[in-house]
């Protein structure tokens, strides 16, 4: 009742002795522990730490992740999600051509198109191109004074040098390091296998001895099986196990608002690439909302051959969800574009690429966009980059000999990662 009938001139008085208190009882906790204060009051120790914190929140909590992110799987966007949870903002090195030409052996795609791949992953927030294999001295002070990296992440599967040094031992010595959880089931090397597998059918009986132990060298271990029964089937295997939490994990938590003009567009998207990175782009320029159909496995082997696809449909999926142009996915689309799905979603433009695998339908009675062009919502996009799975699958056997080699070291180092396999915690 007192305070309410207080002036204005001595509701600021009290304030100000209020505040001159604050800051005295702050200023007295810290003499009464320079003069060695009973105990009771918080250690000094402690208070620096929490006015400390308060400090640093003032800023973005930065980490770095760097990689070769060569033919991009879920498995590197999945470590990417995974760093980006350790801070605020991730910074993501891209190693150069020649540094992974002179550690591993030759990338299958080049720096140009890992850039585009690794900036389209909606956890990113900005690329270094041409980062080194190791983290120098020199690099590491760069990136605590230009980029103002907090952490480097990396992994908990070693990363080592050719003469058998730990590439992050810097880091490690600084103080600075947070290691993430390696996902299960994938990697480049076991996509390599799945490749060549894939093309088994198209080689010659008089070359089919010689890659089929090509085969083997890149799908020996946790990748694939093979069938050497001479029936001419393979099977893949896929160690990949999806759970929901994964997916919940990759998609967007937000939908359509009713007024948003919904996209769609359909693929197989197997060894998602720079070139379906790019139309997704533009795909998304044209709404409010992209929604991707990603086809089943039976679709893409009855329309592009028994050996496709080469990431099975979760796989593909995850990969997709990554994306930033990307709003949700359906897993399993059907081929055709009924009138049914387009009502279902609300679905304003429905999107067809210039460049694909199998462009036969286009001659077919049942066309898979027929609704579509009929309701004259069927928009054809330029495909900006003309790269498609079998380009992909093309670099990897006209260099075979190259690439056998990389994988031979690398399927080493998987195999006593394995072995010597504990768990880490993570998501």
């Amino acid at each position: 009742m007192e305070a309410a009938g207080m002036s204005g001139s001595s509701k600021a008085r009290l304030a100000a002795v209020a505040a001159g208190v604050i800051v005295l009882g702050a200023a007295a906790v810290v003499a009464l522990h320079a003069a060695g204060a009973p105990v009771g009051l918080p250690p000094l120790d402690a208070l620096r730490r929490r006015f400390g914190r308060r400090r640093r929140r003032n800023r973005p909590v930065r980490v770095y992740m760097d990689g070769c992110f060569d033919m991009m799987h879920y498995g590197h966007c999945n470590a990417l999600r995974q760093a980006r949870a350790l801070g605020d903002q991730l910074v993501v090195g891209v190693v150069s051509d020649d540094e992974i030409t002179a550690n591993k052996g030759p990338p299958v795609t080049p720096l140009h198109e890992r850039m585009v791949m690794v900036g389209a992953v909606k956890w990113v927030d900005d690329v270094i191109p041409d980062a080194p294999y190791a983290i120098t001295e020199d690099f590491m002070k760069k990136l605590f004074t230009e980029y103002n990296i907090d952490y480097i992440i990396h992994g908990d599967d070693p990363c080592l040098l050719p003469d058998g040094t730990d590439a992050y031992a810097l880091a490690k010595k600084a103080g600075r390091y947070k290691q993430i959880k390696r996902t299960e089931g994938v990697s480049t090397t076991d996509i390599v296998g799945r490749m060549l597998l894939c093309v088994r059918g198209e080689r010659s009986a008089s070359d089919s001895r010689n890659h089929s132990s090509l085969q083997r060298q890149f799908s020996s271990g946790h990748g694939q099986k093979i069938d050497d029964s001479g029936s001419g089937s393979v099977t893949r295997i896929s160690h990949f196990l999806p759970t929901s939490r994964r997916i919940v994990q990759f998609s967007n938590s937000r939908g359509p608002g009713p007024d948003s003009r919904i996209v769609y567009i359909d693929g197989a998207f197997d060894l998602f690439h720079a070139g379906h990175v790019e139309i997704l782009r533009l795909a998304r320029g044209l709404g409010d909302f992209l929604l991707v159909g990603i086809h089943t496995d039976q679709t893409i082997s009855s329309t592009r051959g028994p050996h496709r696809p080469i990431m099975n449909l979760h796989e593909r999926s995850l990969s997709v969800l990554a994306c930033r142009y990307v709003d949700e996915v359906i897993i399993g689309a059907p081929w055709e574009v009924s009138k049914d799905m387009i009502t279902t979603f609300n679905i304003s433009i429905v999107v067809q690429g210039t460049i694909a695998e199998n462009m036969d339908f286009a001659k077919d009675e049942s066309h898979p966009y027929a609704v579509a062009m009929e309701m004259g919502i069927l928009h054809r996009l330029e495909s900006p980059l003309d790269i498609t799975t079998s380009t992909i699958i093309r670099r990897i056997v006209s260099n075979h000999e190259a690439y056998q080699k990389r994988n031979e070291k690398k399927e080493a180092s998987e195999k006593k990662y394995y072995e010597s396999k504990n768990f880490v915690n993570g998501e």
